[in-house]
């Protein structure tokens, strides 16, 4: 019997290069690149970087001229933290905000990884006239494990009325639910281009209109000085032909949670021995965090690529390294937090993978 083809199921580490992502990269290597550049070739840069933040801007919900250009989410993140001497977020975080801000009061989470919005009041009320104007608020839009989204409205809105700016990881939900920046109350907001088909390398932190900021880096003052460094023009087209690509989306990941529901529901039914976490709240579609009883997340992984499913131990953002989840950990999850895996579907994902994928679970 011919073997099945490898199947990618860990698209919250990074997605595939959408056929739109590499035509934009092709079209704009070759002639000299700099966007700074007054001659034609550097005007000719400059449109293509300007097209991209248009349909980037587009897709999040925000003017073009409110998003800066990075190298990816965890600039972003540094970026948006570095300005502020008092930070509040959460205890669910991505590892780019937890170590950004190592001293960070943080907002614990119900063991649906769902944050705790009267700890947060809490916090808020319990700061000084002086510190408010430097405290930030950072909570992630959609965890990247677990896919539990955050009740981003009412964190807001509790920020605000406290006089206090807001930031959120906005990377795992671009492309898998409407975002509206603009509409949001947010002061700033993270992008990463890899996470939607597009290059790893490049992401974007969105401002609101009328927001200071201040440079981590020094030098020619790109990006209305708010980003220092010639802008990575050919990643940043590939940004933009995922972005376009992804503005229809939506529906295939709304599609995706029914797939995802039918894996859990027979997981459930046949395996007394599997653990889903985040399963009671809103999630992404796409995305399914589960241990099974005495196995290890390392075992695990490494027994699904034996079968030709790949998926991943919690995050992949720790340079290979298989270690306890502290989103679980944080969740109460106990033993469990060194267990689990995430599955993550993504732009190209279908319906079969889900079904191939729960056949090889039963069985294992």
């Amino acid at each position: 019997m011919a073997r099945q083809p490898q199947l990618y199921l860990d698209n919250n580490a990074t997605t595939p290069l959408r056929p739109d992502a590499v035509s934009a990269m092709q079209l704009a290597m070759g002639p000299p690149s700099n966007p700074s550049s007054v001659h034609g070739y550097g005007r000719a840069a400059r449109m293509i970087v300007e097209e991209a933040r248009a349909e980037i801007a587009m897709l999040a919900g925000c003017r073009g001229a409110d998003l800066v250009f990075t190298s990816g989410g965890t600039e972003a993140n540094n970026l948006a933290l570095s300005m502020f001497d008092t930070i509040i977020t959460s205890a669910v975080e991505h590892d780019s905000v937890m170590q950004a801000a190592p001293d960070a009061k943080r907002i614990p989470v119900d063991s649906e990884g769902r944050v705790d919005l009267a700890a947060l009041g809490e916090m808020l009320d319990s700061l000084d006239d002086a510190a408010r104007p430097r405290t930030l608020v950072s909570v992630m839009t959609a965890n990247n494990e677990t896919g539990v989204i955050q009740p981003v409205d009412e964190i807001v809105a509790l920020a605000k009325s406290a006089g206090v700016t807001v930031h959120s990881d906005m990377v795992q939900a671009l492309g898998k639910q409407h975002l509206d920046f603009a509409g949001s109350g947010l002061d700033f907001a993270s992008l990463s281009a890899h996470k939607i088909g597009g290059p790893a390398g490049v992401g974007a932190l969105l401002v609101r209109p009328g927001r200071a900021m201040t440079s981590l880096l020094r030098g020619g003052g790109q990006e209305q000085g708010r980003r220092s460094g010639t802008e990575n023009v050919i990643g940043i087209a590939g940004f933009g032909g995922a972005a376009k690509a992804a503005f229809d989306d939506i529906a295939h990941y709304r599609a995706m949670a029914a797939w995802r529901d039918g894996l859990e529901a027979r997981l459930a039914s046949q395996r007394n021995d599997a653990v889903l976490f985040g399963a009671g709240a809103d999630r992404l579609g796409n995305t399914s965090c589960l241990s099974i009883e005495d196995r290890s997340s390392e075992t695990l992984v490494m027994a699904l690529d034996l079968a030709g499913v790949a998926v991943s131990a919690g995050a992949a953002c720790s340079s290979g390294k298989v270690h306890e989840s502290h989103v679980l950990k944080a969740m109460k999850a106990g033993v469990h937090a060194g267990r689990a895996i995430r599955i993550s579907g993504g732009w190209n994902s279908g319906e079969a993978d889900f079904e191939r994928l729960a056949e090889v679970l039963v069985a294992l």
